[in-house]
C-alpha cells in the first residue's frame, strides 16, 4: 500500500511529497525532499510496532540541520581533503563546509534537494522512483548528471534501495543512505548496548581532521575488529567514537553481506546487504541532546548509529582507492537492502 501526502512547500515554493509505504508490518515514509527516509516502524518481539530512525517532524527542519538524517547524500557522501581534486589533469575547486575539507558534498548536497517522486507496485510490493537532475557546475563539481534513487519495501522485510546516475562527462560520484537507526526505538537513548558484526576485515585510519590517510589496516585485535558481533560500546571510549570507513572482506562484485545488528531487548535484528566496496560506521558521535527530533524527543550522543555503505572518502585524491569518477562510459549503479527481523532472546 502506499500513500502520498502533501507536507509543506520548499523555500523556492516547490510541494514536499511524504509516501507512506506498507507491507506485511513494516511501515515507511519517504520525502521527496532529499529522499529522506523519515519513518521505519517495524514490531518488536512482541509485536509492538516502533518508529527506528531519527528525523523531524517539520521537513524543512532538515534544512537547517546538519545532522543528515535519512538523506540520500550525494553528489559525494563523506569528505574530500582540501574541498578540491582533479580530474584529467583539471583542478576543481568544492565549497568548504567542514574546515579546509568539503563534507557531503557542502551546501549543493542532494539532501537538500527536492527529488520527483513516482510511486509504483511490483507484485504487491509498494516502491517511489525518486529523481534529480543535478546540473554542471553545482557545487564546483563538473558535468551534469541525472540520477534515480528506488526504494522498494517488500514482503520479507526488506527496504531495497536501488542507485542509478548517469553523467555527461567524468565526475565524482558516491551516494549513500545517511539514516540513523536505534533499533530500541528513535528516542529510546544510547546505541552503545546494540551488538554489531561487520563484514569487514579492514578499515582506513583518519587524520584528525577525518580525512583518510592512504593506509588501509587490518582490523584484527584492535578497537576496530567488529568481524565477531560486540556491543558498539565495548572498546569506543578507546577511539573516541567511531566515524570510520570500513572494507568488506569480501572483495567480489555483486550482492554482499555488509552488517548485522541486534539489539537484545526488543529483539529487533537489521541485515546490511550492498554492492558498494566498504561501509561507513558512525556511531553518532555529534549528536548532544540539543538537537530536538521526532515528538519533540532530544536526541543525545550516540543516540543513533549509521551504516553507510559507500565507495571510500577522498577517493578522488588517492590513487590507491578504487576509482569513483563516473563518466558517460562508466556509469554509476549499485543496490543497498536493510533488511528488518527480530529474534528471541
Amino acid at each position: 500500500m502506499i500513500d502520498t501526502q502533501r507536507v509543506g512547500k520548499t523555500p523556492q515554493g516547490d510541494d514536499i511529497l511524504q509516501l507512506t509505504l506498507q507491507s506485511n508490518g513494516i511501515i515507511v515514509q519517504l520525502l521527496s525532499l532529499g529522499a529522506i527516509v523519515k519513518t521505519i516502524k517495524t514490531p518488536d518481539r512482541n509485536g509492538e510496532l516502533r518508529d527506528i530512525v531519527l528525523g523531524f517532524d517539520k521537513p524543512l527542519d532538515n534544512l537547517t540541520s546538519t545532522t543528515y538524517f535519512g538523506q540520500i547524500v550525494g553528489r559525494y557522501a563523506n569528505r574530500i581533503e582540501g574541498a578540491s581534486f582533479s580530474v584529467d589533469g583539471e583542478q576543481y575547486t568544492l565549497v568548504a563546509n567542514d574546515g579546509k575539507n568539503t563534507l557531503h558534498s557542502g551546501p549543493s548536497n542532494w539532501g537538500w534537494q527536492n527529488w520527483c517522486a513516482e510511486p509504483f507496485m511490483v507484485d504487491e510490493n509498494p516502491g517511489v522512483v525518486m529523481s534529480l537532475y543535478s546540473p554542471s557546475g553545482q557545487g564546483g563539481f563538473p558535468h551534469a548528471v541525472n540520477c534515480t534513487v528506488t526504494y522498494l519495501l517488500n514482503g520479507d522485510g526488506q527496504l531495497i534501495i536501488d542507485y542509478e546516475a548517469t553523467c555527461d562527462g567524468p565526475t565524482p560520484i558516491n551516494l549513500t543512505n545517511h539514516s540513523y537507526f536505534n533499533l530500541g526505538g528513535a528516542a529510546s537513548g544510547s546505541i552503545l548496548h546494540h551488538e554489531l558484526e561487520l563484514a569487514c576485515n579492514r578499515y582506513l585510519p583518519v587524520n584528525d581532521e577525518l580525512i583518510p590517510t592512504g593506509d588501509v589496516l587490518s582490523v584484527l585485535g584492535t578497537p576496530f575488529d567488529f568481524t565477531t558481533a560486540k556491543a558498539i560500546g565495548s572498546d569506543i571510549a578507546a577511539v573516541g567514537g567511531y566515524d570510520h570507513c570500513f572494507v568488506l572482506s569480501d572483495e567480489e562484485e555483486g550482492l554482499k553481506h555488509v552488517a548485522s545488528v541486534y539489539e537484545r531487548r526488543s529483539g529487533r535484528t537489521m541485515e546490511v546487504l550492498s554492492t558498494l566496496p566498504a561501509v561507513q560506521f558512525y556511531s553518532g558521535n555529534f549528536l548532544d541532546g540539543t538537537t530536538i527530533g521526532k515528538g519533540g524527543a532530544a536526541y543525545p550522543k550516540h543516540g543513533g548509529f549509521c551504516l553507510e555503505t559507500q565507495y571510500f572518502p577522498n577517493s578522488p585524491n588517492e590513487d590507491t582507492f578504487a576509482s569513483t569518477i563516473f563518466s558517460k562510459d562508466r556509469p554509476y549503479k549499485h543496490t543497498t537492502i536493510f533488511q528488518f527481523s527480530t529474534r528471541g532472546e
